[in-house]
């Protein structure tokens, strides 16, 4: 998986998601991708604002591309399509846990769109590291064990992928210890706390779910150095 970062500007993404769409992905394809995911921070993402602004003067996660390559150490012609692009991004490799997707909640049907099409609703992706102390394996617990099916109760979400880093691939990339995809039927759903914590219209609900949800958050999440941002997405080819 490759992260990278830019100004934050949905008008820029705009253009961003052209390119790796369009010149990216065909130059992709041509070194031997097997499949090819785009989540990218875009007009249509950008009605729904990131659950956590990024900090200022520093640059936002502005996108996510995800390869799937038969050997990571044959990925050099891979960060030639990505350097053209001119901005800073780094490289990770990946297991991926797809904990939830299209069709398996209440809050979508499966998929039924083609490669290439945007996926409905809006995407929230984040950054997450361990907080410094934490065991491995009780980290693990908290986030698959305990973060994962609380927050399948407590919020509507349609897809929720979880990659854990085994080790960056790149020069120089940034400390991350998790990379995690969370699908949502809409922008509303993000930006509205009723919507996003299944509360109903009750607010003693909501605040009952922001309490539980933040206590697991905090128990396995390093939140000083969390980043995130919304996207759109894109299966460009699918496996």
């Amino acid at each position: 998986m490759y992260v990278v970062w830019g100004d934050g500007d949905a008008a820029t993404g705009d253009g961003l998601r052209e390119r790796l769409v369009e010149k990216t992905a065909p130059s992709l394809f041509a070194a031997g991708a097997r499949a090819l995911t785009v989540d990218v921070h875009d007009t249509d993402a950008s009605a729904a604002p990131p659950p956590v602004p990024t900090p200022d003067g520093e640059d936002a996660l502005v996108a996510i591309v995800s390869v799937w390559i038969d050997a990571y150490d044959r990925r050099a012609p891979f960060e030639r399509a990505l350097g053209e692009l001119g901005l800073r991004f780094a490289g990770y490799l990946v297991t991926e846990s797809v904990y939830d997707d299209y069709g398996t909640t209440e809050h979508s049907g499966p998929r039924d769109w083609a490669d290439g099409d945007r996926s409905p609703g809006v995407l929230t992706v984040a950054l997450i590291q361990r907080p410094e102390g934490l065991d491995y394996r009780e980290w693990i617990e908290r986030w698959h064990g305990t973060q994962s099916p609380l927050s399948a109760e407590l919020q509507p979400r349609t897809r929720y992928v979880r990659n854990e880093v085994v080790r960056p691939v790149t020069p120089d990339a940034p400390e991350v210890n998790g990379i995690v995809e969370e699908a949502w039927p809409s922008a509303g759903h993000v930006a509205d706390p009723m919507l996003f914590f299944n509360a109903g219209g009750d607010q003693a609900v909501m605040n009952d779910h922001l309490t539980q949800m933040m206590e697991s958050v905090n128990a396995c999440l390093d939140m000083a150095r969390f980043r995130t941002n919304t996207m759109s997405e894109y299966f460009v080819r699918s496996l």
